[in-house]
């Protein structure tokens, strides 16, 4: 039997794929069953001085994610003869990656977009995973999604269980249960009481934060490094641009040391000291950049972080250039403003040879690690898409064994 902890980009699709194989599958998620416009309640908190944006329900960080799927890490993963080519292919098709429609682009993207083209900047339409079909453009896609128009890893859970996985919401690994170096399933909480499960294969996709943690819990040193893409957003006034209730993030310019997309943030109207300026009025835009992994989960799961003078630098590169932007766009050049810095997509607890080989097992025999924990470098960009082929590229590796 496999089970699957986490049901975040890596286990969603594991679960799916094996389970859709015949193949006995149970996946433990610490979190609860939830509708997608509810994801907002269910955001982490770590501690008071790293504001990190994750989630504990199905689906993971990606159900409250934009949807974002870009290809990172190519060369990186080359190094450790990781060729994600055919995956990225088969998952792309499997979750329908495309630029919306310009039926789905608003005045503010649109204003972005043509912004940055003028500056000479390299400026494309993120590709998404959204069905413009079911999409009503609310611009509360960091909410959750209240019309289920994009993709999220719930989506595969509930293929998986449909196809016969055993699905196990609330139950939060502890421990693996290892004998004689290999392993032999899991231990985990329940209502208030330790359970145990038995299987052939445990594969750890519970995010960077708990699959570390669970690992060293575990006797797997893990977790003393963390990356996450630090950003911030920055935003001024453009009277009644409407850009709060578009489609977030459906464009994206990529610098050398950053990438810009355009995100509402409501705390950018705060930096205005005019009252008729409301939330219509604001155009923002998200600066974030990749980092040096200059941080470390304690044991009590609190996350702590150090900015390099690399990080602080690629950060003010990005925000001048939103700056500029900004301005381009026809943002009051007196009104612009940046929010304070937050991070998201944390992952290298686990590294790829480090923790884990190029087939992501640990010195464990059959325990593997599939999430944002095994990347080898920050991407600076989203790696939905990249824990995704990772995860289809295990699949097909478990399947043969």
């Amino acid at each position: 039997m496999f089970i699957i902890v986490g049901t975040g980009a890596g286990g969603a699709i594991l679960a799916r794929e094996l389970a859709l194989n015949n193949l006995p599958v149970t996946i433990l998620e610490k979190g609860p069953y939830i509708k997608s416009k509810d994801a907002f309640n269910y955001y982490d908190k770590y501690n008071s001085s790293v504001d990190l944006l994750t989630t504990t329900c199905i689906g993971g960080a990606t159900i409250v994610s934009m949807s974002n799927m870009v290809r990172a890490l190519d060369e990186e993963l080359h190094e450790f003869d990781i060729d994600l080519t055919d995956a990225y292919e088969y998952v792309e098709d499997l979750v329908g990656v495309h630029q919306l429609d310009d039926s789905h682009i608003g005045a503010g993207t649109q204003a972005f977009l043509d912004a940055g083209r003028e500056l000479g900047l390299q400026t494309l339409k993120m590709p998404k995973a959204i069905r413009e079909e079911d999409c009503i453009q609310c611009g509360k896609c960091a909410f959750g999604c209240p019309a289920d128009a994009k993709w999220s890893g719930k989506d595969f859970v509930d293929e998986a269980v449909e196809a016969g996985a055993e699905l196990v919401t609330e139950a939060e690994v502890t421990e693996l249960i290892i004998e004689d170096n290999e392993i032999k399933g899991v231990k985990f909480i329940k209502d208030g009481n330790e359970e145990e499960l038995l299987g052939d294969y445990v594969i750890l996709s519970a995010g960077a934060i708990s699959s570390a943690l669970i690992l060293r819990r575990s006797g797997i040193d893990a977790g003393r490094e963390i990356f996450f893409d630090p950003f911030v957003s920055v935003g001024g006034y453009l009277k009644d641009i409407n850009f709060n209730t578009e489609v977030q993030m459906a464009g994206l310019v990529i610098g050398e040391n950053f990438v810009l997309s355009p995100h509402f943030s409501s705390f950018i109207r705060a930096n205005i000291p005019d009252d008729s300026v409301t939330d219509n009025d604001i155009l923002s835009i998200m600066v974030k950049t990749p980092d040096e992994c200059k941080g470390y989960i304690d044991d009590d799961g609190e996350v702590y972080k150090t900015n390099t003078i690399q990080d602080i630098r690629y950060l003010a590169e990005g925000v001048a250039t939103a700056g500029f932007i900004l301005e381009k766009a026809g943002v009051d050049p007196n009104t612009i403003g940046s929010t304070v810095y937050r991070g998201a997509h944390p992952g290298g607890t686990a590294k790829i040879g480090d923790v884990v080989d190029s087939n992501l097992e640990t010195k464990v025999s059959n325990l593997f690690v599939c999430d944002a924990s095994v990347l080898p470098i920050s991407p600076g960009k989203p790696p939905i898409l990249t824990i995704l082929a990772l995860s289809k590229r295990l699949a097909d590796y478990l399947k043969n064994k």
